[in-house]
C-alpha cells in the first residue's frame, strides 16, 4: 500500500514538474513571439506604447519583407506544434489556440500579391503615417529623442512610398490594380498631404511641442532638422505619389468592384473570411445569413414608421428622416461633441449593472482630423497600457448642419465609445494576466462583434427613448447586415459598386454619398465588414444560451467576455462552456 502511493505521488510530481516545464516553455515562446513580431511591425509597437521601436519603418511591401513574414510564421508554427496541449490550463489552452490561428491566418494572406496594390484611400502606411505626423496621434514628441525618432522615420517613409509606387507598377503588368473609383479618391488625399505651406500642412505641429527646457541652440538645430526631413521626406514622397497616381496609375486601373476578378481573388477572398470571421463560414453561407438580417431588420423599421404615425412606405421613410431639418439640430461641430458627451452621461449610472469591471484607460471625444474628415467613419483609437494617452472616440463632422440625429449617435458612441471598443480594447490592455502578444490581438469577429453587440444593450442602458434614435440603431444594425450581402455580392457574384450603392439605399436611410463611401470602404477592404455582424450574432446566440441557465448574471458575462481578450470565435466558445461549468450554469 505504502509503496502504491508512493508511485501515485511520485507520479503526480512527475506530471506537476511535465505541465510546469510545459507552460515555461510556451511562456518563452509567447515573449519571444512579441518581441520578434514588434520588430517586424513597428508602427503596431508604437501605436501600443513599446519604446524602442519609434524611430522604425521597414519597407513591408517589399518582397524581402514579406520573405522574412513568411518565415518567421513558419518558425512559430513549427514552436506550437511541439507543445503538448494536454498539459496548459484554460487560459494557456486559449492563448495557443489564438496565436495559432494569427499565425495561420495572417500567412495564408500572403499568399495573394497584395503588395501590388500597397495601399487605398481608407488603408495603408500614407494614412497612418499622416495621423502620427500630425502630432495628435500615438508618435510621442516629448523629448529631442522623439523628434528624432520620427525624423528616421520619415526618411524610410521615402523609401517606402518609392517602392509603393514601383508595386503599383508590377501591379500594373500583372494586371492586379485597384479599382477606378477608389483611386480617384486618392489623388486628392496625397495632393493635400503634399501641401508644403507649413501654415497648412499637418507635418508641421509637432513643432508646436518642442521641449521648452533644450537651449535655443538646440531648439532652432531641432526645427532646422525637423522641417527640413518633413519637406524632403513627406512633402516630396506625398507630392509623387500624387503625381504618380494621376498621371500614370489611373488609366491603368480596373472597372471592376470585386477581388474575385483579379487572379486568385476568389481564393484570397475566402482566406480574407476566415481571417475577419474567425470562422469558416462560407461566402455563400455569410450571404444567406445577410438577406436573412436584411428582412428581419426591416419588419422592425416598419414597426418605428408606423409608430410615428409617418404615412409613405419605408424608402419614403428613409428620403423623411434624412431631409427633416428637425432631426438635424445642431449648428456647430462644438454641438454634435456635446450631444455624444450627454450620451455618456445618460448610460453612465446604468452601467454598473452589465459591468462588475471597468477600464482605467481615460476617455475623450474629439473631431476627426480635417484632412481625412470628408472619407473617415467614426471611430475609435487606443489608449496605451501606462495610461499616457487615453482611448478616444474620433467623430466625423464636416457640415454640423447636416449632422443628422438618425444617423445613429446613441449606437455609434455604444458601438465606437462606451462600453464597446473603449471597454474590451482597454481592459484587454490592462489585464496583467494576459501575454503581451494577446494585450495587443485583435480578432474582428471578436472585436467588432462585441461591439456591435453592445448596440443591442442600447434599450437596458436607459437610451433609444426616442423612436427616430430607435430607428438610427436599427439602421445600425441594418448596415452591418447589408454588409454580409454586399461585401459577399461584390467579391464574388459579379456585383457592381453601382449595384451594391443601390442595395445599400434601398434598405437603409443613407445618403448616396455615405453609401458611396461604405461600398468603396469594402471594395478597398474586402472582407473586413463582414466581422461585424458574424461576431455579434455569436455573441448574442451566447447570451441566449447561457441567460435562461439558473443564476445567471449579465454583468459576470459580460466581465468574463472581456477577461479573455480578444480571441476568435471558436475559442470564445469553448472558453465560455468552461466558465458555465464552473459557475453551475
Amino acid at each position: 500500500m505504502k509503496k502504491f502511493l508512493y508511485l501515485s505521488c511520485l507520479l503526480a510530481f512527475f506530471m506537476s514538474c511535465q505541465t510546469d516545464k510545459t507552460k515555461a516553455t510556451f511562456d518563452s515562446i509567447c515573449a519571444d513571439y512579441y518581441k520578434e513580431r514588434s520588430a517586424l511591425f513597428p508602427v503596431q509597437a508604437t501605436v501600443q506604447g513599446l519604446k524602442g521601436y519609434n524611430g522604425q519603418l521597414p519597407i513591408d511591401i517589399s518582397e524581402s519583407h514579406i520573405a522574412k513574414l513568411k518565415a518567421f510564421y513558419a518558425s512559430y508554427t513549427e514552436k506550437l506544434s511541439k507543445i503538448d496541449e494536454s498539459k496548459l490550463d484554460l487560459a494557456d489552452y486559449k492563448n495557443l489556440a489564438s496565436l495559432r490561428f494569427i499565425l495561420n491566418s495572417e500567412n495564408g494572406l500572403l499568399a495573394y500579391p497584395g503588395h501590388l496594390m500597397p495601399f487605398n484611400q481608407f488603408d495603408g502606411l500614407p494614412l497612418t503615417i499622416a495621423q502620427m505626423g500630425s502630432g495628435s496621434g500615438s508618435q510621442p514628441f516629448e523629448t529631442k529623442a522623439d523628434f528624432y525618432d520620427w525624423i528616421s522615420r520619415t526618411e524610410q517613409f521615402a523609401v517606402w512610398a518609392d517602392t509603393a509606387i514601383a508595386n503599383f507598377d508590377k501591379g500594373i503588368k500583372a494586371n492586379i490594380v485597384l479599382p477606378t473609383s477608389l483611386v480617384i479618391k486618392m489623388i486628392p488625399q496625397m495632393k493635400e498631404l503634399a501641401n508644403s505651406d507649413s501654415s497648412k500642412s499637418i507635418f508641421y505641429d509637432p513643432l508646436k511641442k518642442i521641449p521648452a527646457s533644450l537651449s535655443a541652440s538646440e531648439q532652432l538645430k531641432l526645427k532646422a532638422d525637423f522641417s527640413n526631413a518633413v519637406s524632403k521626406n513627406l512633402i516630396q514622397s506625398y507630392s509623387k505619389l500624387a503625381t504618380y497616381l494621376q498621371n500614370t496609375y489611373l488609366k491603368s486601373t480596373r472597372k471592376t468592384s470585386g477581388i474575385g476578378s483579379t487572379k486568385t481573388g476568389d481564393t484570397y477572398y475566402k482566406n480574407l473570411t476566415y481571417y475577419w470571421t474567425t470562422t469558416s463560414k462560407t461566402p455563400d453561407e455569410i450571404y444567406n445569413t445577410g438577406l436573412a438580417e436584411v428582412a428581419r431588420i426591416r419588419k422592425e423599421m416598419e414597426a418605428v414608421r408606423s409608430t410615428v404615425n409617418f404615412k409613405g412606405d419605408l424608402k419614403a421613410f428613409f428620403e423623411n428622416v434624412k431631409t427633416d431639418p428637425k432631426l438635424m439640430p445642431y449648428k456647430t461641430p462644438a454641438e454634435v461633441l456635446t450631444a455624444f458627451a450627454n450620451i455618456q452621461k445618460t448610460i453612465d449610472p446604468k452601467l454598473k449593472e452589465l459591468f462588475g469591471t471597468v477600464p482605467k484607460t481615460t476617455f475623450e471625444i474629439k473631431q476627426t482630423e480635417a484632412y481625412r474628415e470628408a472619407t473617415a467613419s467614426a471611430e475609435y483609437m487606443q489608449g496605451t497600457p501606462d495610461g499616457k494617452r487615453g482611448g478616444i472616440f474620433y467623430v466625423p463632422i464636416p457640415d454640423a448642419k447636416k449632422f443628422n440625429v438618425t444617423s445613429g449617435m446613441e449606437s455609434l458612441f455604444l458601438h465606437e465609445a462606451i462600453p464597446g471598443h473603449h471597454y474590451q480594447v482597454s481592459l484587454q490592455q490592462e489585464n496583467t494576466q494576459l501575454p503581451d502578444y494577446m494585450k495587443f490581438a485583435w480578432f474582428g469577429a471578436y472585436g467588432e462583434g462585441w461591439a456591435l453587440y453592445c448596440e443591442s444593450l442600447g434599450k437596458e442602458l436607459g437610451l433609444y427613448t426616442n423612436p427616430y434614435q430607435y430607428f438610427g440603431a436599427l439602421g445600425d444594425e441594418m448596415h452591418r447586415a447589408i454588409r454580409l450581402v454586399v461585401d459577399v455580392g461584390m467579391h464574388t457574384k459579379g456585383w457592381t459598386r453601382e449595384q451594391a450603392i443601390r442595395y445599400m439605399m434601398d434598405n437603409e436611410a443613407i445618403s448616396e454619398q455615405g453609401a458611396v463611401a461604405e461600398i468603396e470602404r469594402y471594395m478597398a477592404i474586402p472582407g473586413q465588414a463582414l466581422s461585424y455582424k458574424i461576431g455579434a450574432l455569436k455573441i448574442r446566440e451566447l447570451r441566449s444560451k447561457y441567460e435562461s441557465k439558473p443564476g445567471f448574471q449579465i454583468a459576470k458575462f459580460h466581465d468574463y467576455i472581456l477577461s479573455l481578450g480578444c480571441v476568435p470565435l471558436e475559442v470564445l466558445e469553448k472558453s465560455l462552456e468552461k466558465w458555465a461549468e464552473r459557475e453551475g450554469k
